[in-house]
């Protein structure tokens, strides 16, 4: 069986990620900040896989040693999905300050201390995949619209982070992936995105699907359709 560690699994990208790969008979271990909150993650039908609940926070850079010593055994997929975005750093005039410290905590640091504190597992896996859930805000070249500050440049953070882990531990058979979800009817998204969840998160496990074993795909900007995304 199969094992993916999850963050942000208690709703949207991550909850749906979680509900896909249940149904493909994984073991996911679900990292959510209050477990006995996530009534609808706890309620997902299991089937021939099965899940077990992690507390775990984002924002606490201690959070992802803790979490590794509570998640056992190797890691095939390592989903760093956990993300922030701020509304006083989206406009020019208020973005610099405490809240776009937060993203960067949440959408940078937390997933590179996540990778560090699980890599020895993800290595003893048979799959070996880390999948960083970026977006393409986060591309410098592909920016035609400005504004975005703290969610553009932790992303773009993120971005590097990925790049270099590629780099760093293709060694020990590690795939990569930094991946933009499309723009998805999610809270984070809002109502007028142009895909589902069910149809992000489809695409998404395709794309780690087709990167078991095959290491040209590391360290690459992946859109869910597949299509590469410019730094």
């Amino acid at each position: 069986m199969h094992h993916a560690l999850i963050t942000g699994a208690n709703r949207g990208l991550g909850l749906e990620h979680a509900r896909q790969l249940l149904e493909r008979g994984w073991h996911v271990s679900a990292a959510v900040r209050s477990p006995g909150d996530a009534a609808e993650l706890a309620a997902l039908p299991v089937g021939d896989g099965k899940l077990d609940l992690h507390a775990y926070d984002a924002a606490d850079p201690d959070s992802a040693a803790a979490l590794a010593k509570a998640v056992t055994g190797p890691v095939d997929l390592l989903f760093a999905n956990a993300g922030k975005m701020a509304p006083e750093t989206r406009q020019f005039g208020s973005a610099a300050g405490a809240a776009m410290l937060e993203e960067f905590k949440v959408n940078s640091i937390a997933p590179l201390a996540l990778v560090e504190a699980f890599v020895d597992q993800v290595a003893a896996s048979e799959m070996k995949v880390i999948a960083l859930q970026s977006s393409r805000m986060g591309s410098i070249r592909d920016n035609g619209s400005g504004g975005g500050y703290g969610y553009r440049a932790s992303k773009a953070a993120l971005n590097a982070i990925g790049k270099s882990l590629s780099i760093d531990l293709k060694d020990r058979g590690i795939v990569v992936l930094t991946l933009h979800p499309g723009w998805v009817k999610t809270d984070m998204g809002g109502p007028n995105g142009q895909l589902t969840v069910q149809e992000s998160v489809s695409g998404q496990l395709d794309l780690i699907a087709r990167a078991y074993g095959n290491p040209v795909m590391s360290g690459r900007f992946y859109h869910v359709s597949g299509q590469d995304l410019p730094w």
